[in-house]
């Protein structure tokens, strides 16, 4: 377990918590009454900061019954560690109807993950694989 520390700018809020045990994601809530057109992109405030310590970050994910039933995706989903503004969830309407959202309202789910540093190293080539230069499909469909 990890201390995150956390500020809500609006003390009407309902403070981010784990709704079960053993949840990975925490609720991340809109402080903004807004309604979301079918194909609009919206940078929703949540009114909280978060400290997220040094070799963590913090992962926004979809609520997946909002991404079934009215094809609402979050982009851009990454709070670095040194981050100490307000998170915003950047949300997109992929549905065909308008989606109402509701101050306090969950948007969307954190995820507190340890972060591993990768030491880049620059050459002139790299090693062959099975895969090779294969993309999108190249492992076939079944």
């Amino acid at each position: 377990m990890v201390d995150v520390r956390i500020v809500k700018d609006d003390k009407e809020m309902t403070t981010p918590h784990y709704v079960h045990e053993g949840d990975a994601g925490i609720d991340l809530r809109s402080s903004v009454e807004y309604v979301l057109k079918p194909g609009e992109t919206y940078a929703v405030p949540t009114a909280v900061r978060m400290a997220i310590p040094e070799g963590y970050a913090g992962l926004v994910w979809d609520k997946s019954g909002y991404a079934a039933k009215n094809s609402i995706h979050t982009l851009a989903g990454v709070i670095d560690s040194g981050y100490r503004g307000e998170i915003r969830i950047v949300m997109k309407n992929l549905g065909k109807e308008n989606f109402e959202i509701k101050k306090d309202m969950k948007i969307a789910q954190i995820l507190i993950q340890p972060v591993v540093r990768a030491n880049l190293i620059e050459e002139e080539t790299l090693d062959d694989t099975r895969r090779g230069h294969g993309g999108f499909g190249s492992t076939g469909k079944h």
